[in-house]
């Protein structure tokens, strides 16, 4: 075949096709050339930048970079286990990936949302340490098969002696050539990102501590450890020891940090400042996620600029006030979308709406939201009643009022009380009363949270259809029950009210009225009153 007759062949050329016009041509052309890993795919890919652009690129996050400097320490110096943790969308794993960039040292990254069992983060470290590649070539296989934790600290030392010797510059028994601009150091960092997803693993009670244990059981001066959480270190303690990694906090944006976060990369910066002057200060009580107000502001903006007839007229003094009035209802709907909750009885709700007659009485929803001055979210409401019934009711009382069933016995057994049996029940409302709502630790609240959260789950059993579309939804509820608490304690919604010397542990207190408590019921329609303790 001549050069002419092959340039023009059918681009779909099936494999087999375009083999046999190899072998009658008798050209032996590689169709295919596959990238082999080095030892500079562990440094980060582009270029270096310096320690004055790494501060300039986040904003609010200088004393956060300035501390992980610090901790890492200089060139070739061991570090102790870091754990980075911060809430949703707070920079945590950009400022680390862009520190190592400005460092330009080697590590391993693996995430453990895409990492989604025990088996597949073992074997991507070890893909990524061994320079592996799935592909093709491989059978999309990995590396090692490693399913068991013994199996990956004995693979996981060999890879590792293996890459800190050529960074030294000793191969040894490699056959990789030196390795030319390599990250600086023979020192190799481990990253374990989304840690806190590790807790819907199976045995992930052990999953854990043996991933914090890994420091003193590889016992390498050379490799450093660094785990990135959403979720605070307290919701990771174990009866198992190990070396607790030293926390690193990212704390919330504020009002100035987001201010100037948003207005990066924006052509027309005076017209998003009085964008941002009116619409920032509401959207930052109730979220300050950076992705969550980028995808709302994406829309307002739009809405903004299109109040005037020039796009690019930045308004003045006695434009402001007319552009206003037309951009203000616009505020309410977006700030509604971004606390959207789609919750089980609410679906359920807008399915059955046109088969309702008018006395009909409605399956669930959020039909008494009004009643509520402020916004929350179906977990924190629950948690909410949850730290209510536990300050309100006696804790001998548990077992019978959050039994098996979903809620006290219907059926009773009826006794006459004695006069004596009366006179002391009238004492001892006296002394509760007195004594305000009561103490509870966490477990207690806990264990009340997913009793109540079970029984919403399971009352709506006559649509099976419908509860499976929503399965999904509801199995999150369980999720960050304790970043829910921390909230609640900063709203005021529920304090802490010392330690138990003997339990060792912190107790809570719940401050919600009655009455309160009794809104936020009705706005989930849950039967408050079925779980309380009437004296």
């Amino acid at each position: 075949m001549s050069k002419e007759e092959s340039s023009k062949s059918n681009r779909r050329t099936t494999r087999s096709s375009a083999a046999a016009v190899l072998r009658d041509s008798g050209e032996t052309k590689k169709t295919y050339h596959p990238h082999i890993p080095t030892l500079n795919d562990l440094v980060f890919g582009e270029d270096t930048i310096s320690k004055e652009d790494l501060l300039s690129s986040f904003p609010g996050r200088h004393t956060q970079i300035l501390e992980l400097l610090n901790l890492l320490g200089p060139l070739n110096s061991p570090m102790l286990p870091l754990f980075v943790y911060g809430g949703t969308s707070s920079g945590k794993t950009s400022v680390i990936l862009q520190t190592f960039r400005h460092l330009n040292r080697p590590f391993v990254y693996s995430s453990c949302r895409t990492c989604y069992n025990l088996r597949t983060l073992f074997e991507s470290i070890l893909n990524q340490l061994l320079l592996h590649q799935k592909d093709a070539g491989s059978g999309y296989l990995s590396a090692k098969r490693c399913e068991k934790p013994s199996d990956f600290v004995n693979f996981l030392r060999e890879a590792l002696v293996k890459v800190v010797n050529t960074l030294q510059g000793n191969p040894g028994k490699l056959s990789t050539k030196k390795l030319t601009g390599q990250g600086h150091g023979h020192m190799i960092y481990l990253i374990f990102d989304n840690l806190e997803l590790v807790r819907n693993w199976d045995k992930s009670s052990s999953i854990l501590p043996f991933l914090f244990n890994l420091h003193e059981v590889l016992n390498m001066n050379e490799v450093g450890f660094l785990f990135i959480s959403n979720t605070s270190p307290d919701t990771y303690y174990s009866n198992v020891g190990y070396l607790e990694p030293i926390p690193v906090y990212f704390s919330e944006y504020t009002e100035d940090d987001l201010r100037q976060i948003l207005s990066r990369n924006q052509t027309n910066q005076e017209m998003y400042s009085s964008f941002l002057s009116i619409v920032l200060g509401p959207f930052c009580r109730i979220t300050r996620q950076v992705n969550e107000l980028s995808i709302a502001f994406s829309s307002l903006y739009k809405t903004y600029r299109e109040a005037s007839g020039d796009l690019n007229n930045v308004p003045n003094e006695s434009s402001k006030r007319a552009r206003f009035s037309h951009f203000q209802p616009h505020i309410a709907p977006a700030l509604n979308q971004i606390f959207k909750i789609s919750s089980q009885p609410s679906e359920l709700n807008n399915l059955k709406e046109p088969k309702r007659k008018g006395g009909s009485k409605k399956l669930g929803g959020f039909d008494s939201s009004e009643d509520l001055d402020f916004h929350m979210s179906t977990s924190a409401k629950y948690l909410l009643l949850s730290a209510f019934l536990a300050s309100r009711n006696p804790a001998t009382l548990d077992a019978s009022l959050f039994d098996s069933t979903g809620g006290a016995s219907s059926r009773k057994r009826k006794k006459r009380p004695s006069e004596k049996a009366i006179e002391q029940k009238e004492i001892s409302e006296q002394e509760l009363l007195m004594k305000g709502p009561g103490t509870f630790p966490l477990e207690r609240l806990l264990a009340i949270f997913q009793c109540i959260t079970s029984v919403a789950e399971t009352s709506l059993e006559d649509v099976q259809d419908v509860v499976m579309d929503s399965r999904n939804e509801d199995s999150e509820l369980m999720s960050d029950v304790l970043l829910q608490l921390s909230s609640l304690c900063n709203a005021n919604f529920v304090v802490k009210g010392g330690s138990c010397p003997l339990e060792g542990s912190t107790r809570y207190r719940s401050t919600v009225s009655e009455d309160m408590a009794s809104k936020v019921a009705r706005s989930i329609k849950f039967p408050l009153s079925k779980y309380m303790y009437r004296r």
